[in-house]
Order: C-alpha cells, then sequence, then structure tokens
C-alpha cells in the first residue's frame, strides 16, 4: 500500500491519508472501551455457548452505541474537523464517521476467531481484506478519483469483510438477546485498558499531529513511511501474540503454571531472534528500503528515523509478552497507569523537542516513552511470575547480527534485486551462526510446533 499511495497522491494528500489512519486509532481508543480484549480474556477456552453469546452480544451491542454515538459527533462537527485535520476535505471527514464503525466491529469479529484459536479463519479474513482494500484502493486511485477514492476503497473492503465475518458467526453461535448480567465484569476489566489504549495512540500517533502543527502535514508525509518502516519490525511479534495469550489464559486457569513459564520464555527468546537482527538491518538498509517503497525526497528526509523506531518496537514487543503476566492477574490498572505516566511523558517531549529538534525530536520521544513501560513491565511481571530471560541467547543474537551488519557493508546493496538478495543471503547466514552458536535446542522447537499445533 505505502508505495502505490506514496507514488500516485500528492505528498498533501497522502498526508490526509497518515492523518485519516492516527484518527481512526485515536477514536477508536475510546469507542472500543476495552471489551474487545475483554471478549479475549473471559471467553478463552469457554465452551458454554449460552455464556458464550452472552458476552459476546453484550459486548457487541455495547461497541456498537459507543461507536454510533462517535459517528454522531463527528457528523455534527465534521466542517471543524475537516479543516483542522484534514486539509478542509470535508468528504474525507464523512467517511471517517462511518469507517470507525465498520472498523471497530471488524476488530471484535477477528478477536472472537483469536479468541477460539481458529487461526487458519482469522489469517484468512485479514489477508483477504487487505489485498481487496490494496485492489480497490489502488483502482479508485488510477480512475481519478485521489485520495477520496482510496479511503473508498478502503471502507468497502472493511465492509466486505463485516458481512461475511457476522454471517458466519451467526451460523456458527446464533443470536442471543444479551441481558448484560456480567456487564459490571466486563466493564471492571475493560475501562482500566482505555487509558493504555489512549495511551499508547498518543505515544505512537500524536506526534504526527504536532508535526503538522508545528512543521507542516509534508513534515508528517515524510515522517510516517519511515516511522511504517521502522514498526514493521513487530510483524515478528504478530504470530506470537495470536497464539500467546489464549494459551496462556488457558493454561493459568487449569494450574499449569510451568507450562506458562515455558511459553512465556520461547515467546520470549523466538521474537527476539526475529527482532535483534530485524533491527541491524533496517538501520542500515533505511534509505534504500524507503527509496524503493516510496520516493528518494521521503527517504532523504527521514530515513533516520527507522532505527529509533526499530529499537522502540524492540522495546515495545518484550513488553508485550511480559504484560500477559499483568493481564493474567487481572491487574489492568496497573497498565493503564503505566501507559497515562507514558504518554505525558511522550506527549511533553513532543512539545518541547518536535520544535528545536524536528523530526529527530518526535522519534527520541517514542524511544523513551516506549523504555519507561519497558521498565515497568518488566519490574511488574517479574515481581508476579518469574521466567527465564536468556540474557546469553540476546548476546548470541546481537553477534550474529554485527556480522549480518558487515556482510551488508561489503555487499553495499542498491536497487531491489540487490536489496532482496542481501535479505535472504543475510537472513541464511543469521541462522547457520546461531546454530553454530548454540542458539537454539531441540527441545525449544518442538515445544514451539506442539504449541502451534
Amino acid at each position: 500500500m505505502l508505495p502505490i499511495l506514496t507514488k500516485t497522491l500528492s505528498i498533501e494528500e497522502y498526508g490526509i491519508w497518515v492523518q485519516l489512519e492516527v484518527t481512526v486509532l485515536l477514536i477508536q481508543s475510546f469507542t472500543n472501551i476495552g471489551l474487545s480484549y475483554t471478549m479475549l480474556r473471559f471467553l478463552a477456552g469457554s465452551e458454554d455457548k449460552d455464556y458464550i453469546q452472552e458476552t459476546f452480544y453484550s459486548i457487541l451491542f455495547l461497541i456498537l452505541s459507543t461507536n454510533l454515538l462517535a459517528s454522531f459527533i463527528i457528523i455534527v462537527f465534521s466542517k471543524i474537523i475537516s479543516s483542522t485535520i484534514f486539509d478542509g476535505n470535508i468528504n474525507i471527514t464523512f467517511l471517517l464517521a462511518i469507517i470507525i464503525i465498520i472498523g471497530s466491529l471488524n476488530g471484535l469479529f477477528l478477536n472472537f476467531y483469536r479468541t477460539f484459536e481458529e487461526i487458519k479463519k482469522y489469517s484468512l479474513f485479514i489477508i483477504v481484506q487487505k489485498y481487496l482494500a490494496l485492489f480497490l484502493v489502488t483502482l479508485l486511485i488510477l480512475v481519478g478519483y485521489g485520495i477520496v477514492g482510496a479511503v473508498i476503497g478502503l471502507l468497502i473492503s472493511n465492509m466486505l469483510l463485516f458481512i461475511v465475518m457476522f454471517y458466519l458467526i451467526l451460523r456458527n453461535i446464533g443470536f442471543k438477546k444479551p441481558n448484560f448480567e456480567h456487564i459490571k465484569e466486563y466493564f471492571s476489566f475493560g475501562l482500566p485498558i482505555i487509558p493504555e489504549y489512549l495511551s499508547s495512540w498518543i505515544i505512537n500517533s500524536s506526534d504526527r499531529y504536532l508535526i503538522t502543527i508545528f512543521l507542516g502535514i509534508t513534515a508528517t508525509a515524510y515522517y510516517a513511511p519511515s516511522y511504517t518502516l521502522g514498526n514493521m519490525l513487530l510483524l515478528c511479534l504478530s504470530p506470537i501474540s495470536f497464539i500467546l495469550p489464549p494459551a496462556l489464559y488457558k493454561n493459568y486457569e487449569l494450574g499449569n503454571m510451568d507450562v506458562v513459564k515455558t511459553v512465556l520464555k520461547y515467546s520470549l527468546k523466538y521474537f527476539l531472534a526475529i527482532a535483534i537482527p530485524a533491527f541491524f538491518v533496517l538501520s542500515v538498509l533505511s534509505k534504500e528500503i524507503l527509496v524503493i517503497l516510496t520516493t528518494e525526497e521521503i527517504a532523504l528526509n527521514a530515513y533516520y528515523i527507522t532505527p529509533l523506531v526499530a529499537l522502540s518496537a524492540i522495546l515495545f514487543g518484550v513488553h508485550a509478552i511480559c504484560v500477559e503476566v499483568i493481564f493474567l492477574k487481572k491487574k489492568t490498572r496497573i497498565t493503564g497507569m503505566m501507559w497515562i505516566i507514558s504518554a505525558f511523558i511522550n506527549f511533553g517531549l513532543n512539545l518541547i523537542l518536535i520544535p528545536y529538534f524536528g523530526l529527530w525530536g518526535a522519534a527520541i520521544t517514542t524511544l523513551i516513552a516506549f523504555l519507561f513501560a519497558f521498565i515497568i513491565t518488566l519490574y511488574y511481571s517479574n515481581k508476579w511470575l518469574k521466567f527465564d530471560f536468556d540474557v546469553i541467547f540476546i548476546i548470541k543474537s546481537i553477534i550474529a547480527s554485527l556480522i549480518l551488519v558487515a556482510i551488508i557493508y561489503i555487499l553495499n546493496p542498491s536497487g531491489i534485486f540487490n536489496i532482496i538478495f542481501t535479505l535472504v543471503f543475510s537472513f541464511v547466514v543469521y541462522l547457520v551462526l546461531l546454530v553454530l552458536l548454540k542458539g537454539f535446542q531441540i527441545e525449544e522447537i518442538n515445544f514451539f510446533k506442539n504449541l502451534i499445533k
């Protein structure tokens, strides 16, 4: 999607797309009221159909109600919103009002499949939606509808996904009018997560607003692709984050604490095994990759942002695994407060640093905020459930990654085919080095294979 948007839209239109993305995330951090993740926590492992229906439809109606209210407010204040955020494009504002409703419900439906570990359906829906969006966005841009066409393409793909998923869920569990009997328990777990979502948005996305205010929408268009590239490191976390919560919650409720500790240990190890070399590769090749994915103008003005964002992503990835200990204990108030403080640190430093240091300032404050969350999460997770943190493996991974950097400098790739060859070759070398350094044991590989099955 990134090269299509940056190479076919004007820099200002791409800036509007970036603002739309961060605005959707902002609104949904409120309107989902922490209930989408609540369903995952309360239904994982449940086989009681009545309880499943009650929980799912209670959460569905609550999320739908809050998103309808938010959409109404957006429409009422559409002129102000369009002039402030979307460079006066009121059509984008009206489309935003629809996108947040469909997007929030799709997020809930996807979490339904994640809750019951139906990974094939979950993956299929994600793949279909993304490629359908890619096709429709590209088509509508090429026929001349510009940024409005791109947003309409995104909306259509989400609506089609909504229809299919809801139909299949209805066929699976049927329909039941909820009586909201467990609503107090849901809110007790979910509401403290709202500050976490909001604070996460402030840390990850508010810098786009402040960059636009202080430096202009063109600077936002420079910053966003570099940030996206660095944040792609979190793709390493996606498979783990999908299977980790249900596996942990199920074994925790059954009292299998040794399994819980082992799952946490290996999840962290496998994430770092990919994330550490990915950080070094993205840091060294950020400019070359951005030239391919975007434009030379964007690459030259913001390639230096990628290493800082990639390092922030590693800290967040470790946090995302260790924070499951806090969720196991249902101490979501701690994570909420942690992210509130992180958000204040991030927002305050952005106000100070962006006017003086530009894009550098925004990336540095993101790193500081994630470092704070990382430290707090490690403290509480280690306090309540100690599991092995394999420092020796991390050192081995760093050594192997530094050798990769040397290989990349020797090959000095340019152009898409040379870069792809270098990435593949470097990854193979890295795996060989890890094996030679005895980074993995046979029992670890077998355990993770069984967990996936």
